[in-house]
């Protein structure tokens, strides 16, 4: 590619919005555009990365076997009724009408889609195990879009989807997802971690997320030091203790009052008790109506865990001034023992093992010591509800708990029979029996991968990509295109590496040495080949390592074998 043809668009300043590094920078590098809120332009050189990411992901994916189809962005609102998602995805879900005044969506993931097309062409179990994949344009109407590519409206995903006939065979075929996944991001360049995940809005059995480790990562991990145990902090367990807590009561339950103290640290102090044998609790709405959460003092409920606890779509923390209106009781003073609701009762398992505590009286400025869970009051569901931390013991080995940030660039799920069942995808059974195909669920976000690894790949100068993801490998900069024979040279150089099939750009602008060599830094060509009038009179091309910022002197004649030597296959065009 010769720049003097080429929009090479880049900033001195990144946009006054941009508030993460991988957008400033692909902003700054003329990679990126918006559009509108969260919808972006792709330019010249971000496509090319986008490119990248993709042909590896196309390559994994045909290795293991998977099939390439191409879906309908567009989709009727019938497939999502009759999988009762219409209602319950929310307003990420951007619905309209068409001329004819029918119900779409512009599809933010294709379940239904593809659940359609397998039910009216599949019909044997001869035919199983499939695995269909696409690399195509999602929409996601997103409350706040931001970050650039790494939370946007409009965005490209691979998204995969496995049939099978047996639980055996979707095992086995998340096996290999999960193996193919590990090949893609180590072919990135990426350092990331496979951790278990919650399946969220899309439902299944089990799950693992594949998370680029970086320190603005908007998911926290966690992660054994003693063994290879990890998870996204909405999923992680910790081991527990097994004894009792706390010693028995000197008295049966007893109200004290507590002016003005709502918080479990107040309340605490003024009664000079252990966190731990406070009962916190809490409401949360669901999808399924209101609940009454509690755990120790300690801890903190987590949204994920309640929410599978109860078998609920979702849930939330209710709004406060909602839970005062609508049950008389402000927050901070509620209590599971008689609270003036008939909600259902779901608590954490360490607040089964209190001797005693101390929870809110459901009176403003009263609290209730010497609280004995099953005499005092009854659990109607008792369940793993708290969110793991940092230095918790390790629920799998004798190892502790450490936290790390990480951006989820894949996600992996076993769906079941959760869509097959709803939208009749069945197929006939040796026995010639109808049964309900399962189902698994593998999206890797594609521009997603590229922002992860700005991210974690980047100084002060600009991006510094792997050279899987470099919109170009080499960069050839001549200084003095005055000097004929200086820019005959360069063109031999440039053309050496473009005949090897390497991605590759020559510089021949009309800029300042400085202005070319900024710009080359600022994209993060991993290996920048510079003809200065010194080195050229000796011979000479200098070869700077992006990564190490190493500079060395190799000659004219040798300058394209030391790139072709140092360019993995997987960086040149097809």
């Amino acid at each position: 590619m010769r720049l003097s043809r080429y929009l090479l668009a880049t900033l001195r300043e990144a946009p006054k919005d941009a508030e993460v590094t991988s957008y400033k920078l692909m902003a700054r590098a003329g990679m990126v555009r918006q559009l509108a809120a969260g919808i972006y332009d792709l330019l010249p050189t971000g496509l090319r990365v986008i490119r990248h990411v993709e042909r590896i992901v196309r390559e994994e994916m045909n290795r293991a076997g998977a099939l390439e189809v191409s879906l309908p962005v567009v989709q009727p609102a019938e497939l999502w009724k009759e999988s009762n998602r219409w209602d319950e995805y929310g307003k990420e879900l951007l619905r309209f009408k068409d001329r004819h005044e029918r119900d779409f969506v512009l599809g933010p993931t294709h379940e239904e889609v593809i659940s359609d097309l397998v039910r009216r062409d599949v019909s044997s179990y001869r035919q199983l195990p499939l695995n269909f994949y696409q690399i195509h344009t999602k929409f996601r109407d997103e409350i706040r879009p931001r970050f650039g590519l790494m939370r946007g409206r409009e965005f490209v995903m691979k998204d995969a989807y496995s049939f099978h006939a047996s639980q055996a065979s979707l095992d086995d075929e998340y096996d290999k997802m999960y193996a193919a996944y590990t090949r893609i991001f180590t072919r990135c360049g990426l350092e990331f971690r496979a951790v278990e995940a919650d399946t969220g809005s899309i439902g299944g059995s089990a799950s693992h997320e594949f998370m680029v480790l970086a320190e603005s990562g908007e998911d926290e991990i966690l992660f054994s030091d003693a063994c290879d145990y990890a998870a996204n902090v909405e999923k992680a367990t910790f081991r527990r203790g097994e004894g009792p807590i706390g010693t028995l009561p000197v008295s049966g339950m007893a109200e004290v009052s507590t002016p003005n103290l709502r918080s479990i640290a107040e309340v605490s102090n003024f009664l000079g008790a252990a966190a731990q044998t406070m009962i916190k609790t809490l409401v949360f709405e669901t999808s399924d109506g209101y609940v009454l959460a509690c755990c120790t003092g300690d801890r903190d409920v987590g949204e994920a865990k309640l929410k599978n606890a109860v078998g609920a779509a979702w849930a939330k923390f209710a709004e406060l001034t909602e839970v005062e209106k609508k049950f008389g009781v402000p927050v901070g003073f509620l209590g599971p023992v008689k609270f003036p609701g008939k909600l259902k009762i779901v608590v954490d398992r360490d607040v089964m093992r209190l001797q005693s505590g101390i929870t809110g009286a459901n009176r403003t400025d009263f609290h209730l010591q010497h609280v004995v869970p099953g005499r005092d009051f009854q659990a109607d569901l008792v369940a793993d509800l708290v969110t793991a931390r940092a230095g918790d013991p390790c629920p799998r080995s004798n190892g502790t708990l450490s936290s790390a940030r990480g951006i989820e660039v894949g996600h992996i799920f076993k769906l079941g029979t959760k869509y097959s069942e709803k939208l009749g995808v069945t197929f006939l059974d040796e026995q010639g029996k109808s049964a309900p195909m399962l189902m698994g669920c593998y999206g890797i976000g594609i521009g997603r991968t590229a922002a992860a690894a700005i991210e974690q790949n980047h100084d002060d100068k600009g991006i510094v990509w792997p050279t899987a993801l470099a919109p170009f490998a080499a960069a050839v900069v001549p200084l003095d295109l005055r000097n004929d024979d200086l820019c005959t040279a360069a063109e031999r150089i440039y053309q050496d590496i473009l005949d090897a099939g390497i991605d590759v750009y020559i510089d021949d602008r009309s800029e300042r040495p400085g202005v070319k060599l900024n710009d080359c830094e600022l994209l993060g060509i991993p290996y920048r080949i510079v003809l200065g009038k010194r080195g050229f009179e000796n011979g000479i091309a200098e070869i700077t390592d992006r990564r190490t910022s190493t500079m060395q002197e190799v000659p004219l004649g040798d300058a394209a074998h030391y790139v072709r030597e140092r360019t993995p296959n997987t960086t040149r065009s097809a």
